[in-house]
């Protein structure tokens, strides 16, 4: 039997503070939704509010400043909305940035139905877990010659056994059958035949969970015809990448889908989603990815109560279908969504 998808790792201590980053355009509205139904939990959190992305290079002229970095290292643990990366200019992706500065090497994105929410499909319930540290996110190109550029995927032995164990753990802890490696090996038979290798003798030690390969085209396609086959998804950094957002595609979009980075010392919570520059300001931005990622946070922090009220909360404003912004088929306001899953946690 599958434990709720949301939970995840837990963290033995709890921090006394926790590094709040609004970030770029949608980021602060949704980040402020989180933490108004934080505080209707009744946990109370020392928030050290940073800022990172194009409003930090407003201010300080650098999109990662080192009053950021230095309350990572000493908190360990942020709530962060979505940052801003230009697309072919401009600084490397941030994200990035954070997940390799702090080994933050598992991507972990938990995908599933709401009642509620209409979608083409049914019993989608997948954990999408994604290797964070390198692949072609490695960032070694360069221009060999006018016009000829060559891009370096980077896959190890360690990083590739390291996701792969965390994936297997994960599976064990929350009883999910299934552990789906997705490769190109028929095509990169080195780096991904590497993959395979380390995630083949890694699933040795875990004999009641059954292992499978899936090449990574015929995977998107079965994923679009029968999701409910999968159950947690093992992926090297770009496909994981992609295939998280075609998940989401599956049950509704990104503002419902979560997110979270773990490394042995830390993690960063965020929505999956970006900045929305479209509709920022607006107040119509979908808040429940970002609302379902900080209950993520409250299982680390410990505080595996305050997730589930969460939860349960937000599935039964979604269940209702009376309170729905409009990227799910509703016209409802930012805030109203946030006074709606806040009201149906004080009855709950």
């Amino acid at each position: 039997m599958k434990k709720n998808s949301q939970t995840t790792v837990s963290q033995k201590t709890h921090p006394r503070a926790v590094t709040l980053i609004p970030g770029d355009g949608v980021g602060p509205e949704v980040v402020n939704a989180a933490l108004a139904v934080i505080e209707a939990t009744g946990v109370a959190i020392e928030w050290d509010r940073q800022a990172a992305g194009m409003n930090a290079f407003r201010r300080f002229g650098t999109p990662v400043p080192d009053a950021l970095i230095k309350s990572l290292k000493r908190t360990g643990v942020a709530l962060k909305g979505p940052l801003e990366t230009r697309v072919a200019e401009g600084w490397r992706s941030i994200n990035v940035y954070l997940r390799r500065t702090f080994d933050l090497y598992a991507n972990v994105r938990p995908t599933m139905n709401f009642a509620g929410v209409h979608t083409p499909f049914s019993n989608v319930d997948l954990i999408v877990v994604r290797e964070n540290t390198e692949d072609l996110y490695s960032g070694i190109e360069h221009e060999i010659a006018p016009g000829v550029v060559e891009s370096i995927k980077v896959i190890t032995a360690r990083a590739s056994r390291r996701i792969a164990k965390f994936a297997f753990e994960y599976a064990r802890t929350h009883r999910r059958k299934s552990v789906t490696a997705i490769h190109k090996a028929n095509i990169m038979k080195l780096s991904d035949g590497l993959f395979l290798k380390c995630a083949r003798a890694v699933s040795a030690g875990y004999k009641e969970i059954r292992y499978q390969e899936q090449i990574v085209d015929a995977a998107c396609m079965r994923l679009v015809t029968h999701p409910e086959s999968f159950d947690v998804l093992l992926l090297e950094n770009l496909y994981g990448d992609i295939v998280s957002d075609l998940c989401a595609g599956l049950v509704g979009g990104l503002g419902l889908v979560p997110g979270a980075n773990y490394g042995d010392k830390g993690a960063i919570f965020e929505a999956v989603h970006g900045t929305a520059p479209d509709i920022a300001g607006k107040g119509i931005a979908n808040p429940i990815a970002m609302i379902l990622s900080s209950a993520m946070m409250l299982d680390y922090l410990g505080r595996r109560a305050a997730g589930d009220k969460i939860r349960a909360a937000t599935a039964s404003v979604l269940r209702a279908g009376k309170v729905l912004t409009r990227d799910v088929g509703g016209k409802a306001s930012t805030s109203e969504v946030t006074g709606a899953i806040v009201k149906a946690m004080s009855r709950g």
